[in-house]
């Protein structure tokens, strides 16, 4: 039964196992190939899957040119800029103290929706933004302290950030066109696709040789980034926008960095400091308060 068929608790579930997990898979992506190449093969490999069950369930596949302008402009921002920052972010910085980052998603799609769509900004919001951002410094401000690691921790770190806004934003694309009526994964198929197709034409255009690596860590990594990272968990991530609203959706990213940084510490060796516990902490308390649901008077 694909992701469509599940319930919202087991969605979230999924996301937050699968994503906390990916972090890690990244890093067994760098070395031989560039990571922009990466990226396009990646989300041309999920695109591909996705098509053929497409076609193969004899699912829609035709859409108004205008509708693919909002899923090239989706892909754009969620499969493209979003990862291309990711892989060269963790080429700098610990990928557990990534996906730390990426957490400001939870902010950045509150505030995205009610830029957007009117949502409603909760007054815990500021309060939560305030502890999120505090606690990024707590973790990073020491290492930064160093002149020898400064430059490439603040790139790493600036990466992220606007890896971050891109994927926020790609997630307001999202809910625009799942709003619209374009069936998930449709829309997925040819928004990875078109990710793939941009990375791919911006690695060309940087000079980026379009090799590959065969050996097994790079092609099980690949594989599940593809299959699990990709396919499953958008497909599971974008259901939930649909389903429950984009700042709700947004509880996932206050439980991913906690997966990301265990698994970082086991196989990474991601040494633990007191100011990155209480720092980690606040990032996580922030990003709960962000995403909290206003309660309501009469249910």
């Amino acid at each position: 039964m694909g992701p469509i068929g599940m319930s919202s608790l087991w969605l979230y579930v999924a996301v937050v196992l699968i994503w906390g997990s990916t972090w890690i898979a990244i890093t067994f992506q760098l070395g031989k190939v560039p990571p922009e190449v990466s990226v396009a093969y990646r989300f041309a490999l999920a695109s591909f899957f996705l098509l053929a069950w497409c076609r193969a369930r004899g699912l829609r596949l035709a859409f108004p040119w205008r509708d693919h302008l909002w899923i090239a402009l989706q892909g754009l921002l969620l499969f493209g800029i979003n990862y291309v920052c990711a892989y060269l972010a963790e080429g700098r910085i610990n990928s557990g103290l990534v996906a730390l980052i990426y957490s400001l998603m939870a902010l950045l799609n509150i505030l995205g929706a009610r830029m957007f769509f009117g949502t409603p900004l909760k007054p815990t919001a500021v309060l939560g933004a305030t502890l999120g951002i505090s606690g990024l410094a707590l973790v990073f401000l020491p290492e930064l302290s160093h002149p020898s690691h400064m430059r490439p921790t603040a790139f790493g770190i600036v990466l992220a950030l606007v890896g971050t806004v891109s994927a926020s934003l790609g997630n307001m694309v999202a809910a625009r066109n799942y709003g619209c009526g374009l069936p998930v994964v449709q829309l997925n198929a040819f928004g990875m696709l078109y990710g793939a197709l941009l990375v791919g034409l911006y690695a060309l255009c940087i000079g980026q040789p379009f090799v590959f690596d065969g050996s097994a860590r790079y092609l099980l990594s690949l594989s599940y980034l593809a299959l699990f990272g990709s396919v499953f968990a958008f497909g599971a991530y974008l259901t939930l926008i649909g389903r429950i609203g984009v700042d709700r959706a947004g509880y996932a990213m206050v439980a991913i960095p906690m997966v990301a940084l265990l698994i970082s510490t086991l196989f990474e060796g991601l040494p633990w400091r007191s100011y990155m516990l209480l720092g980690a902490g606040f990032c996580v308390a922030g990003n709960a308060l962000v995403v909290q649901r206003r309660k309501e008077g009469v249910t």
